[in-house]
């Protein structure tokens, strides 16, 4: 057994579910290296979110023996869900890709198509400082949530539910599917969003408040998002012709949408979103119906990169 410089006691909390279950192997994988490189692992596999997220809370609330990292195994929902539990406690976080959607670790640069590769660079940066990077709260009612990568409170998160209903097609291929079938309804819809105290009422068809530059499986509404700049980017795409939006869509994923005159994009510290009939999702989670407040947390997250 090769022994790391410095040993360190790593929770691991794999989603036994992410890609529909068939990256199963990726969780035991990970487990496997860090064992072989001397670390103490603490190892996470239950039978769902929920229980995943009580036993890993407990895990890393163990003060006999406090783990000096959390790492998740999964798409954004995981990544999502460690955030959740140690956004502000300056525990770092690990993510090893193997989801539907892996854009929060793709806008952090770990490789999200070869295994072994983000877990070498995993094991390299447990021997170095951890990146500082902003999360995201989201107030709904009484509840606050954190995000990393995106809100989305507009045709994007009606997709959103939609694609999370399916099953069928894999990967991020399921998206554009979704986007397609709610295509036949698609219509701009009326908001009212106070960014830093300034309002905007705007007919518009996708509204997004990211921290990360894509979401979706690889839609980069904000190319040039910075994780680290202290700020969020309000994404404000205006009425448009359902034909004209099927053809600007392909841009999205190559970050060419920018200059489109429909297209705003807004820094911002603090915004709350407000429509009729809409769902708000957060890294592609569930948050609730409009409206909500969104603010930028800065430098809360502790990231191994």
């Amino acid at each position: 057994m090769a022994v790391t410089a410095a040993a360190r006691t790593v929770v691991v909390a794999v989603n036994p579910m992410a890609s529909f279950g068939h990256r199963r192997d990726v969780g035991p994988r990970v487990v496997e290296r860090l064992r072989e490189a001397g670390h103490h692992v603490i190892a996470m596999d239950e039978a769902n979110i929920e229980l995943l997220r009580r036993e890993t809370a407990r895990a890393l609330s163990d003060d006999g023996d406090r783990p000096d990292a959390l790492v998740v195994v999964g798409g954004d929902g995981m990544a999502n869900l460690g955030i959740d539990l140690v956004a502000g406690t300056g525990t770092p976080l690990g993510i090893v890709p193997s989801g539907t959607g892996n854009d929060l670790a793709d806008g952090l640069g770990i490789p999200i198509r070869d295994t072994e590769a983000a877990i070498d660079l995993l094991l390299a940066a447990l021997q170095r400082e951890p990146r500082v990077i902003d999360a995201g709260t989201i107030r709904h009612g009484e509840l606050t949530t954190w995000f990393g990568c995106v809100v989305s409170a507009g045709f994007d998160a009606i997709v959103n539910e939609r694609a999370n209903r399916m099953t069928r097609p894999r990967g991020r291929s399921r998206y554009v599917v979704a986007l397609l079938r709610e295509l036949a309804t698609l219509k701009a819809r009326r908001y009212r969003i106070h960014a830093d105290g300034r309002l905007i009422e705007v007919d518009a068809m996708l509204v997004s408040v990211a921290n990360n530059r894509s979401l979706g499986g690889g839609m980069r509404i904000v190319p040039d998002a910075d994780l680290s700049d202290g700020l969020l980017d309000l994404f404000i795409v205006g009425r448009m012709s359902r034909l004209r939006f099927l053809r600007v869509f392909p841009s999205v994923f190559r970050g060419e949408h920018t200059g489109l005159p429909e297209v705003t994009i807004l820094p911002v510290s603090a915004v709350r979103v407000d429509a009729e009939g809409i769902v708000a999702y957060a890294d592609g989670e569930r948050i609730g119906p409009l409206p909500i407040d969104v603010a930028v947390a800065p430098g809360v997250l502790r990231v191994l990169v």
